[in-house]
């Protein structure tokens, strides 16, 4: 697959005048740039040659204690999102097969205590734990997420319980992550088990952009599940660290760093509710809270579409 990315070829015809680069051409040369963008090609993606997902599994466990209603709301929420037919069509662009989707695998509580801060660390041993207690049998690993769904004031850290140094969590905007562990399967054979984790956002604590929690788990959790999609073996190609298998490792990613949801929380500049979006499903059965993603058709933020674009 080409790393080079090319111009979408307009799709309407114009019968007006533009200066060029300014905000009318933008919204004249893409109808679907999120409003309060202007097109960056600069920091378009570029395909690494790393691994993508076109199909992801993904199965939701709460940790802790959670509202029965809300679990279930956020459940039904993030499945319909994941198969949006019109959110789907911004990423087909990044699959060579033309075509994208998911299925939800259900959800399951792990009840017990969760400590008031929640370590890398930590993350990946409950993944662990959920793999050993053959929650994942049957599935593709290869092809499957396990999502981390942390309760009500527990504070997510980017970083090890036994590491004594600051940790950017979740009291500093820190709303979640995504990753992989490495399991043993059948004698010697290693699988990987990927994961998205996800704070309960509120007061504070994680990424608010919504006024109930679940909205805003909902739409962080989008995010790393998309991220997921495109990217899954980032956590690879950091332990890699700086050698030639790192970059390779990697799939989409923009040369100015950053993943296909990171891209557009920063160029949101602290403003997330320019991201962070309730937006229409495709059936017409309502909205759903997700944050938009970045699409190199036209290099911005852009929000679901009814016609896929074509293969980058």
């Amino acid at each position: 697959m080409a790393t080079q990315t090319r111009r979408r070829v307009v799709e309407r015809p114009l019968d007006v005048v533009l200066r060029p680069d300014s905000p009318a051409e933008a919204a004249y040369r893409s109808g679907v740039l999120a409003p309060g963008f202007r097109a960056e090609p600069g920091l378009d993606l570029v395909y690494l040659g790393g691994k993508t997902i076109p199909r992801l599994t993904f199965m939701n466990v709460y940790l802790g204690g959670w509202d029965t209603v809300e679990r279930a709301t956020l459940d039904r929420t993030i499945a319909a999102a994941m198969t949006d037919p019109h959110l789907n069509n911004v990423l087909v662009q990044y699959f060579p097969n033309g075509s994208v989707d998911s299925t939800f695998a259900g959800s399951r509580g792990q009840p017990g205590q969760v400590p008031p801060r929640v370590y890398r660390d930590n993350v990946e041993a409950i993944v662990w734990e959920v793999d050993r207690a053959g929650a994942l049998a049957g599935l593709d690993l290869g092809a499957t997420a396990v999502c981390l769904l942390l309760p009500e004031g527990a504070v997510l850290v980017d970083g090890n319980s036994d590491d004594p140094g600051q940790h950017v969590d979740s009291t500093h905007g820190l709303g979640g992550y995504h990753g992989s562990v490495h399991v043993q399967r059948g004698g010697r054979r290693r699988e990987t088990v990927y994961y998205a984790v996800a704070v309960y956002s509120k007061n504070g604590n994680g990424i608010v952009a919504f006024a109930e929690p679940w909205q805003n788990v909902c739409a962080t959790l989008y995010h790393e599940l998309c991220e997921i999609r495109t990217d899954p073996d980032v956590e690879d190609a950091i332990r890699a660290g700086a050698t030639p298998a790192a970059e390779h490792l990697l799939g989409w990613y923009s040369p100015h760093g950053g993943e296909i949801g990171d891209v557009p929380m920063r160029e949101a500049q602290g403003v997330v509710e320019l991201v962070m979006k309730e937006v229409p499903l495709a059936d017409g059965s309502g909205t759903v809270p997700i944050q938009l993603m970045w699409s190199n058709a036209v290099s911005g933020p852009e929000g679901p579409i009814s016609r896929p674009h074509a293969q980058r």
